[in-house]
């Protein structure tokens, strides 16, 4: 009889490899395909959750926000979002959206209304703010890659570089949490708030980091050798990254599963639905829901 061996690696609760893997209770039922939920848009993106479990995403071509609510409806939330890309949730509830029509970070509340949380970095226009975590404490984390739109007027950056930001719950100012990227895009941090991991899509790399008290980042570790366009964490620790398809690895960086998407390219995932155990997945001009055996964080 082989022993229940728990490690803890990440601070998270993980089974040892040493048990077998017929007595590891798989993420989902592998006979299942993720079923189509529409497929009426442009470009899908940003997904990010509610406390209800609702879904918000944008259709950045198109200028929206539409929202997919844990009862399955499908709806339009908001038309004029700045050409919203990545969207994210603070701990009061408010969505936040990185608007790069002009490079800005905006906060919109429930009605569609919105202000301008940031629109430079001491005075110079960001890359384009694409995807973002807030932390338990409110202090938040963006990626910010160049990615030339056509509806620019400008050609160039204005920074020299493509980083990451930090920013204190409260501030209006932006300072670098870590500028060692190519081009970083998808960002998520555990619940815990003690570890961030950003991918660098431009360098195919996916980094850890430990989160300190301040915000400061340390111990930058090469988690994954795969970039991911967007990403989430389950509760068990394992990181889901975009691309082709979503495919899974486990705390230690180790690949467990690649769940096929019929689409070009696959933009983001996060887990919705009441139970936070639905897979929602953004793909070029479809979404998709898959049910897990898991829960997101």
């Amino acid at each position: 009889m082989k022993r229940r061996i728990t490690l803890l690696i990440c601070g998270l609760a993980l089974v040892s490899p040493f048990i077998s893997k017929a007595q590891q209770k798989p993420l989902y039922d592998t006979t299942q395909k993720p079923t189509l939920v529409s497929r009426q848009f442009e470009f899908t993106e940003g997904p990010a959750t509610d406390k209800n479990g609702d879904v918000y995403f944008t259709d950045q071509p198109n200028d929206k926000i539409w929202k997919y609510s844990a009862d399955g409806k499908l709806t339009v939330f908001m038309d004029k979002t700045g050409r919203s890309n990545g969207l994210f949730f603070d701990k009061k509830g408010r969505l936040l959206a990185c608007a790069d029509e002009k490079n800005e970070l905006w906060v919109i509340d429930k009605k569609g209304g919105h202000e301008v949380l940031l629109s430079n970095f001491n005075g110079k226009r960001f890359n384009g703010p694409n995807d973002g975590w807030v932390l338990p404490n409110g202090d938040m984390y963006f990626t910010d890659p160049y990615y030339q739109r056509d509806y620019w007027q400008h050609k160039s950056s204005e920074l020299d570089g493509e980083k990451l930001y930090f920013v204190k719950k409260g501030s209006k100012q932006a300072v670098v949490a870590n500028d060692q990227f190519k081009q970083p895009n998808g960002i998520v941090g555990t619940a815990d708030g003690k570890f961030l991991y950003v991918a660098d899509i431009g360098d195919n790399k996916t980094y850890r980091f430990n989160i300190e008290k301040d915000g400061t980042l340390t111990n930058r570790v090469l988690i994954i050798k795969q970039g991911s366009d967007g990403m989430t964490l389950d509760g068990q620790g394992n990181v889901y990254l975009t691309g082709k398809g979503v495919t899974v690895y486990n705390p230690q960086g180790e690949k467990l599963y690649n769940i096929p998407i019929p689409e070009q390219w696959t933009g983001n995932v996060c887990f919705a639905g009441k139970n936070r155990d639905v897979l929602f997945i953004t793909a070029s001009k479809g979404i998709y829901t898959l049910k897990m055996n898991v829960k997101g964080q």
